[in-house]
Formats: C-alpha cells, sequence, structure tokens
C-alpha cells in the first residue's frame, strides 16, 4: 500500500474526539430523555462543523502555499489607495486654500501612520 494511500485512509477515518462527543451525545439522550433530543442534536452539529471546517482550513493551507504564506508589503494597497485618494482630494482642498490642502493631507499622512503601526502590532 503506497503511503498516499495510506495516508487518504487515516483521513477518512473518525475522529477519536468525535467519536466520544458522538457517544456522549447518545449517552445524555439516553438520560435525559427525548425533550432534550433536538438541543444535544444541534450541540453535537455545531461540533462537527467546527471539525469539519478546522480540517478543510489545514487542508487549504497544506496544499496552498499562497494561501498560508503572509503577505510581504500589507501597506502597498494602502499607500496606493491613499495616493489614488490624494488626487481628487487635493483637487477639493485647494479651493479651500492652503490651510485645507495641509489639512487634506495631514489626515491622509495620520491615516497612513495608524496602518502601519496597527501592521507592525500584528507582525
Amino acid at each position: 500500500m503506497t503511503a498516499r494511500r495510506s495516508a487518504g485512509m487515516m483521513s477518512s477515518m473518525p475522529d477519536k474526539r468525535l467519536r466520544d462527543d458522538l457517544q456522549a451525545t447518545l449517552d445524555a439522550r439516553r438520560d435525559l430523555g427525548p425533550e432534550y433530543e433536538s438541543a444535544l442534536i444541534d450541540s453535537f452539529v455545531e461540533r462537527l462543523d467546527a471539525t469539519i471546517a478546522a480540517r478543510v482550513r489545514a487542508e487549504l493551507d497544506h496544499h496552498d502555499p499562497v494561501r498560508s504564506a503572509p503577505r510581504r508589503h500589507p501597506m502597498v494597497p494602502i499607500a496606493l489607495g491613499s495616493l489614488g485618494i490624494g488626487v481628487p482630494l487635493t483637487a477639493v482642498a485647494a479651493s479651500a486654500g492652503g490651510a485645507g490642502l495641509l489639512v487634506a493631507w495631514m489626515a491622509i499622512v495620520v491615516i497612513n501612520v495608524a496602518a502601519a503601526v496597527a501592521i507592525m502590532r500584528r507582525s
């Protein structure tokens, strides 16, 4: 049996924690009675959904290096967006005189600095 085939068989085997959760749900249903059946089923389905979502994320991250790799230059879109907004904003602010122009560009600078600080904190 190839390693790939055995790995595929391993992923199809049920997770022990999930089996234990199902057994606990069935035991609780037996102890609590049918009036709690809906709540118990909902609770188990939520845990099952979370397990499936975690497995899908792990597979995607494992097989998609672009998705799992951190972005190299997260400030580039912010800087380009600032310049794109800055051009029409300059035209509008210039009609208010030098003070309006100064306020507009100071606001752009503050936004860029705040974005840079937030990105640096996340890293």
